[in-house]
């Protein structure tokens, strides 16, 4: 029966995402190549001196995007500070500088990393004009650089590559803003709560008093999804009944994280006059998906460990409405796109499958990714394999006619070292400077050993992917990981933009070159298997060593 609604599931979910890719990824195209603006998006455009006709080099199309970032981090740290004068504060004190920093920059970057209690740290003013705003703008941009890359295939001798005012405003007010509105009703007729009710104090059946929070959590909850942002209202995010309260609301909240994501191949290969490339792309992400979701519902249904094989399942940190299904469900959606949302705890699985959510993250979370990371990130994979096939038969690479020259390559490969980079580098200096160390060990993990070791490398890991999951047994809220936390989150979200869009800029400046007998078809499904074992082997070279010092070495014990 288990097997039975498994399956069940599965095909649901795939039979919705099939129904909304086209439509939905002929939408995106259109609304990024229209130019036509609303009239609301006029006025604005004036207000803010923007030219929507003129396009932008590359430089200033970065310009742009890192000045906006910078703009979100000022104002959500400055509103965590001043918390207490605002309106809806509920009572809650301001945040201290540590945490104001990393969440400002948390949310900024699409990490959405929660190293403390929402309900009882933030107030509603925060909620909505901080972190939900910045659920908004921060997937827009990601979405933005995605389109800005696909330009750059897609044009020919052309110094500009888009206008990031245009694309943040209509990936906002055309896109994540209606869907999320219809979303937040489907969540509100299922049970999710949306209401400014404050804390509720009542009279348990045992005679006791519990507080009951409340909160505008359906809206919140609907672009945390769509975004993949993955911020929770609660601490216990989507496994909080107020979040989450039934197993087809959590079947829907998959779908929502995988729906923008999934979609934007075909926004892709329609932008680039070949829609075979999109599907190319797409069975990558489908075949990555459906191999980690298998082995991470194997390894949770197989209980490796005395204590799930006597309680007959692994079922530890998980709630009995999902199941183990549900749960490896969601948790496999949520770590291969940069979401970070949970309806069950990571740090709860067994060893190995705790190890899954941590590759999920450490392939680049491209299968589907992030909105908008993850098909840019795809590309720079599908740059690399390429460049592999051209050495492998002694051609001059090249990608959707467009020449892979030095410039191309190195800005390829400066890109998939980023994360590795902060990765293993912030693990390893959390236990290899001894002042941090003692402050980790005697802190920050409670589960010393090599679960210990893990757990700060999950952290890392996500983080530096902007993710923003965790292995919750790990205390983050001090000093140091506050602040390594919080660089890795910024480090790992603008590095990569900064050579995607150099990338972008370089291939759009080219002219291009057509197809001859000796060009890489990359429709084919030999292309899909190359593209699939690169994504796979660059993860396993880089951080092979690390895994087998943490869940590998705890599953094999």
């Amino acid at each position: 029966m288990d097997t039975f609604f498994a399956i069940l599931q599965v095909a649901t979910l795939v039979l919705l995402l099939v129904l909304i890719h086209r439509p939905l990824g002929d939408y995106m195209a259109h609304l990024y190549t229209s130019r036509r603006d609303l009239k609301v998006e006029g006025g604005f455009y004036r207000l803010i001196g923007v030219d929507s006709q003129a396009e932008q080099t590359w430089r200033a199309y970065l310009r742009s995007v890192l000045a906006f970032s910078l703009v979100g981090v000022l104002i959500l740290y400055a509103m965590q500070r001043l918390q207490a004068v605002l309106p809806y504060s509920l009572g809650m004190q301001p945040i201290p500088e540590g945490l104001s920093f990393n969440t400002a920059i948390s949310f900024v970057t699409n990490t959405n990393w929660q190293s403390y209690s929402p309900d009882v740290t933030m107030g509603y003013s925060v909620q909505l004009a901080g972190l939900a705003v910045q659920n908004f703008v921060s997937a827009a941009v990601g979405i933005a650089v995605a389109i800005a890359l696909v330009r750059g295939f897609a044009y020919k001798r052309s110094g500009t590559i888009g206008n990031f005012w245009v694309d943040l405003t209509r990936g906002v007010l055309r896109l994540l803003l209606p869907l999320s509105i219809l979303t937040a009703i489907i969540l509100i007729a299922g049970g999710v709560i949306q209401n400014f009710n404050g804390f509720t104090d009542v009279t348990t059946l045992t005679g006791g008093t519990q507080s009951i929070p409340g909160g505008p959590v359906a809206s919140q909850e609907a672009i945390k999804e769509l975004g993949t942002n993955g911020g929770g209202f609660f601490n216990a995010n989507s496994a909080h009944p107020f979040e989450n309260p039934t197993a087809w609301t959590s079947l829907l909240e998959v779908f929502l994280l995988l729906a923008i994501p999934f979609s934007l191949p075909r926004t892709f290969g329609t932008m680039v006059g070949d829609k075979r490339q999109g599907n190319a792309i797409l069975a990558v992400m489908s075949t990555i998906f459906l191999v980690s979701l298998s082995a991470l519902s194997i390894f949770e249904s197989i209980g490796g460990g005395s204590a799930p094989q006597a309680a007959g399942a692994a079922m530890e940190g998980k709630e009995d409405r999902f199941g183990i299904f549900g749960s490896t469900l969601f948790g496999t959606a949520s770590t291969l796109t940069s979401t970070g949302a949970v309806n069950s705890m990571h740090d709860s699985y067994t060893a190995l499958g705790g190890m899954m959510p941590m590759l999920n993250m450490m392939l680049g979370e491209v299968a589907p990714g992030g909105v908008g990371s993850g098909l840019y990130g795809m590309l720079i994979l599908a740059v690399i394999a390429v460049f592999i096939a051209g050495l492998l038969v002694g051609r001059t690479p090249e990608y959707l006619g467009k020449k892979l020259g030095p410039r191309e390559i190195k800005l390829a490969s400066l890109y998939i070292l980023v994360t590795p980079t902060l990765v293993l580098a912030g693990t390893a200096a959390s236990f290899a400077i001894p002042a941090i160390r003692d402050d980790v060990t005697t802190t920050s993990i409670w589960n010393p050993g090599i679960h210990g070791l893990s757990e700060v490398l999950y952290a890392f890991t996500s983080a530096a992917n902007n993710n923003g999951s965790a292995f919750a047994g790990l205390t983050a809220n001090t000093p140091w990981l506050n602040t390594a936390l919080g660089v890795a989150m910024l480090l790992g979200r603008f590095l990569p933009m900064v050579l995607v869009l150099a990338l972008a800029g370089s291939l759009a400046a080219q002219d291009k070159i057509p197809a001859t007998s000796g060009t890489l078809p990359t429709h084919r499904p030999q292309f899909v298997g190359l593209l699939v074992g690169v994504t796979v082997i660059i993860v396993a070279l880089t951080y092979f060593p690390a895994i087998t010092l943490g869940p590998l070495a705890e599953g094999l014990q």
